[in-house]
């Protein structure tokens, strides 16, 4: 299969996704996609993790901020322009077919997504560093990145697989930035788990 085949069914996943198009899920997809709206979610999550690793929480949130920074970056300050694709909703041969939903359209390049990239990067490093505390988690934060990540296609502003390549890429960056944390609390807690 090569790239212009890859593209097609790019194009083709992306316009059945976004003819779903309802009030609801226009409003669902809206919100998932949102700068503030995980505000309360992000909140309540580090409250979580500072009751459950008390001063262990510190470092972690620390390299929370550290993860997000590295991930936004290398999505939209090293490969979106090193690419230079445009985002569906600037392509002239899609504008006509695309439902958008407030008018909104996103920025001129969209490969690859940095919703995608952050809220996955954060679901990898979480799962990574406090799953055997909080089991649960992971169970939460993947369908959470995922729903983010969709709402990006439905909207019409990223091909899916400008929402794939980033869990392929944040994944490895997680898994660092996790190492980083266990060798940080390491003369705090010498029998923390490691990875």
């Amino acid at each position: 299969m090569d790239l212009k085949q890859l593209n097609t069914i790019d194009r083709e996943i992306l316009l059945a996704i976004n003819r779903l198009h309802t009030p609801f899920w226009d409003n669902m997809m809206w919100f998932a996609s949102g700068t503030l709206t995980w505000l309360p979610f992000y909140i309540l999550l580090a409250t979580l993790l500072i009751f459950k690793f008390k001063r262990n929480s510190v470092p972690m949130l620390i390299l929370i901020g550290i993860l997000i920074l590295c991930s936004d970056q290398i999505a939209s300050g090293l490969i979106k322009p090193l690419v230079q694709r445009l985002r569906p909703s600037h392509d002239p041969d899609l504008l006509s077919q695309l439902h958008f939903v407030n008018n909104y359209r996103g920025g001129l390049y969209g490969f690859v997504s940095s919703h995608a990239a952050n809220v996955f990067a954060l679901a990898f490093y979480l799962s990574f560093v406090a799953s055997k505390k909080i089991p649960w988690l992971p169970y939460v934060l993947f369908p959470w990145a995922l729903f983010v990540s969709l709402s990006r296609v439905y909207l019409g502003v990223h091909y899916l697989s400008d929402v794939i390549v980033p869990v392929i890429f944040t994944m490895p960056l997680a898994y660092i930035i996790a190492r980083l944390y266990f060798f940080w609390i390491k003369p705090l807690a010498p029998d923390s788990i490691q990875l």
